[in-house]
């Protein structure tokens, strides 16, 4: 769309100047009087000389994330509870909106909107940054007449997944750093350390214990293959983050992270919270049974649970109970099937997911508090091996050459 140059005067008789994208004069002329700005002058223009100023930043600029879309949910909400109508709403956030990505789609959003397009449809347009569930909530809000109430709970939804996030990136991040440290030492070790003492020991008449041979050879390969193994290093990344991009490769991974030690169950009862609060956030809101539960299966971010929340849409839709379905999923814990067999006989199914997903929740952060206390002692086992080995490795066959001297 082209770029115009405006003129207008505000409320107080002030001179305000700047550039919308518009389909037309008429369409600059109408968002303007929609802010309370009374039009003076519009004028067509080329290129936006903001784009090209900010071309570098939208090149290398990042996707919206979860604290744009909370900021999007929490703006949304202020305003629309205010009255201010939504075509308003969205000017005044796509010029306060700092992130190129979003404000290209709060862009189309509105243009969408002024052609007569819903607002759920118009953001389903960008699957990529509004999810699903997003869609949905805001579908029900436009239906219901309550969207100022769909835009907060959907903000809230989105700030305990951000919380959960951060508390997941802070447990492990210790050990990560650990890991990695570990890695270059090793490296080093095996490059400039072993190879020194190679050289000293094969000077001497004695024979090497079983430990010195081992880090010999594995000192030998690290100089000899580096070049190999690092790239086979970055292919298998490579390959490895390619495969779990398809389909397939997806569910396989979503499914191995249920299985991993230490942090496996730590993952099962996180898509466990999620799917109790989202589907607790879609009954409350009014969203159908099947179509909450389509909603659901695309928002736990598991492709392997989210198979199994299909089933259960499919099930009810073949007329067997919420309760039935879910058991025979067979990736929900007592508790869940418990809710939400009880749910079911009171029909108060959202209130018990509610709680359930607070109960998961507390677990959680129960959990993630304590998981750098639960891999430290894995990890100082293994560091304790490795340590063992290399200075068995280096000590005896200098034990045996003192002997020889003597």
């Amino acid at each position: 769309m082209p770029y115009f140059l405006y003129k207008g005067r505000n409320p107080r008789g002030d001179l305000v100047q700047g550039q919308l994208e518009a389909a037309s004069v008429d369409a600059v002329a109408s968002q303007l009087i929609n802010t309370g700005l009374t039009p003076i002058d519009i004028n067509q223009t080329g290129e936006s000389g903001k784009e090209k100023d900010d071309l570098f930043s939208q090149i290398f600029a990042r996707k919206p994330d979860l604290d744009d879309l909370i900021l999007f949910g929490r703006q949304m909400y202020v305003l629309m509870k205010s009255g201010v109508p939504i075509t308003r709403a969205m000017t005044g956030l796509i010029q306060s909106t700092r992130n190129p990505y979003m404000v290209d789609a709060l862009r189309d959003v509105l243009s969408n909107i002024e052609s007569g397009r819903e607002l759920s449809g118009a953001l389903a347009r960008h699957p990529k940054i509004f999810s699903t569930l997003f869609i949905s909530m805001v579908q029900v809000g436009e239906n219901t007449g309550r969207l100022e109430e769909s835009f907060l709970r959907i903000s809230q939804y989105l700030e305990l997944e951000k919380d959960t996030r951060k508390r997941v990136k802070a447990a492990l991040r210790y050990p990560i750093f650990v890991l990695a440290a570990i890695a270059v030492a090793i490296t080093i070790i095996n490059i400039f350390v072993i190879p020194a003492f190679a050289g000293m020991f094969a000077k001497a008449n004695v024979e090497l214990p079983w430990q010195t041979r081992l880090i010999i050879g594995t000192s030998d390969l690290f100089v000899t293959w580096w070049p190999v193994m690092l790239g086979g290093l970055i292919a298998a990344i490579f390959a490895f983050r390619t495969y779990i991009n398809t389909d397939s490769g997806r569910y396989w991974w979503d499914k191995t992270k249920l299985r991993l030690p230490l942090v496996g169950g730590i993952i099962q009862r996180a898509i466990l919270g999620r799917f109790a609060r989202a589907f607790s956030m879609a009954l409350i809101s009014g969203v159908p049974l099947v179509q909450a539960l389509t909603v659901v299966s695309r928002s736990v971010d598991n492709e392997f649970i989210g198979e199994r929340i299909l089933g259960m849409r499919n099930g009810i839709e073949r007329g067997e109970s919420l309760t039935r379905t879910a058991t025979l999923a067979g990736q929900f814990t007592p508790l869940v099937l418990q809710m939400l067999a009880v749910g079911e006989e009171t029909g108060e199914v959202d209130r018990l997911l509610a709680e359930v997903a607070d109960y998961y929740e507390r677990e959680v952060d129960y959990d993630i508090r304590n998981l750098s206390a639960t891999i430290e002692p894995v990890m100082i086992i293994a560091i304790g091996a490795m340590v063992l080995i290399l200075a068995l490795g280096v000590f005896l066959p200098m034990w045996d050459m003192a002997k020889v001297i003597r």
